[in-house]
């Protein structure tokens, strides 16, 4: 379950702003303007949020990866009036504390993946990666490198092809920077966010359920069989303390310089008879292109769920790409998991039983390593148990070591 964002229009309401929404949607193409004016509506005082609005908005959130609700909240209206501006029709620059955002910023992003820069993930806010990366590139065509994005960077944009190929430079570098750091676990810090939290309990259910305990107790598991691997966990929250908005959370994931962020949460449906896990990665539905798409994340978020799927019996909802804010405001890669629905009868049974939850915590730590073995990884799935991993890591050390052949002083090293 989403933490609900602050509502700023809903169906029913109407006035200037209902307008400017209005006029965005039939830029982005989800809102199709009236054959005939509607003189009831023509002036911005009068525009109001109707069911036609209503489903437009549904149609944007779900094209760009959104929490489909229906109400335009602050995620809603950031990308949807960043939707509006194309590469060249504002001057793009960094504003710390205020990052720009935007299609035009994404296009930005996207340009500098191409022609072999790091802006970091691409998602259309312009933030101190983006900043480096396009001042890197002025310096390098020979412009002053002002982190201005006007006309005569644009030129040289133009005049420039882009000079990385073989499929996306973001994924490339993720599965690279996988490669160097080995395939152990030990060193990592992983952030997990128990979801929820400080005073919002999330979905309750039967049994007595609450979201907010289930994913901290669930956090609690995982950690302990982290810990054991060498793992630094770090939580967004705790019993006493509040992890804040899913913004917060992922400046938070930030600062720690985390590896991995996995957030917990479990779902509920009005009808009661939605069931199963799923997992979700930072991805824009609407687009083939993956300079926007998290490929370790996906890569984690597949694992998971079919770890999950394999030792708990939970019906497969699938992974999908979505761009919540926690999901894309992080640096690193991040996946969500919602492990069942409280309100429905079976799932709630298995998740009040603390095996079940000792199972997905088994399935994380399983998943997250089968995520850094890459290439090396050969097991089935729902079969590695943790003494079978740590056994399975012993033997690739002791390959590695024989590998390496004789050190200086006559030992293998």
């Amino acid at each position: 379950m989403t933490p609900p964002q602050p509502v700023l229009l809903r169906r029913g309401d109407s006035g200037p702003a209902v307008a400017a929404v209005r006029e965005r949607l039939l830029l982005t193409g989800d809102l199709v303007a009236p054959s005939e004016p509607d003189h009831s509506s023509a002036l911005p005082d009068d525009a109001v949020y109707d069911e036609h609005v209503e489903q437009a908005v549904k149609s944007f959130q779900q094209r760009r990866g959104l929490l489909v609700d229906g109400i335009v909240g602050r995620s809603t209206y950031a990308v949807l009036d960043g939707a509006r501006w194309a590469l060249g029709d504002r001057v793009l620059r960094y504003v710390p504390e205020h990052f720009i955002e935007g299609d035009d910023v994404a296009a930005l992003q996207t340009r500098l993946v191409e022609l072999g820069f790091r802006p970091g993930k691409v998602d259309g806010m312009h933030g101190p990666s983006t900043d480096a990366a396009l001042r890197a590139f002025q310096a390098a065509v020979g412009l002053v490198p002002d982190g201005t994005v006007g006309p005569d960077t644009m030129r040289a944009f133009l005049g420039l092809r882009r000079s990385v190929s073989g499929g996306s430079a973001n994924a490339l570098r993720e599965r690279e920077q996988i490669r160097r750091g080995g395939f152990s676990l030990s060193g990592r810090t992983i952030l997990l966010d128990p979801g929820h939290g400080g005073g919002d309990d999330g979905a309750r259910g039967a049994h007595g359920l609450v979201e907010a305990q289930l994913a901290l107790d669930l956090a609690r598991r995982i950690e302990g069989r982290l810990s054991a691997h060498g793992v630094s966990v770090v939580f967004t929250r705790t019993e006493t303390t509040d992890g804040g908005s899913d913004e917060e959370r992922a400046a938070f994931a930030n600062s720690c310089d985390a590896d991995l962020v996995l957030s917990l949460h479990t779902d509920h449906s009005a009808s009661g008879s939605a069931h199963g896990a799923a997992t979700y990665f930072y991805g824009h539905p609407d687009t083939a292109a993956h300079s926007d798409w998290s490929v370790i994340g996906e890569s984690f978020a597949d694992l998971l769920l079919r770890e999950v799927v394999a030792r708990t019996g939970l019906t497969d909802c699938r992974t999908h790409a979505r761009t919540w804010p926690l999901l894309r405001r992080t640096r690193m890669p991040a996946v969500r998991l919602d492990f069942g629905y409280l309100d429905h009868q079976g799932d709630a049974d298995a998740l009040a039983d603390g095996q079940t939850l000792d199972h997905v915590a088994e399935a994380v730590v399983v998943a997250l390593q089968r995520v850094y073995l890459g290439e090396s990884d050969t097991s089935r799935t729902g079969v590695l148990r943790l003494d079978d991993l740590r056994r399975h890591l012993e033997t690739m050390r002791a390959q590695q070591a024989r590998a390496a052949g004789p050190t200086a002083d006559g030992t293998n090293g």
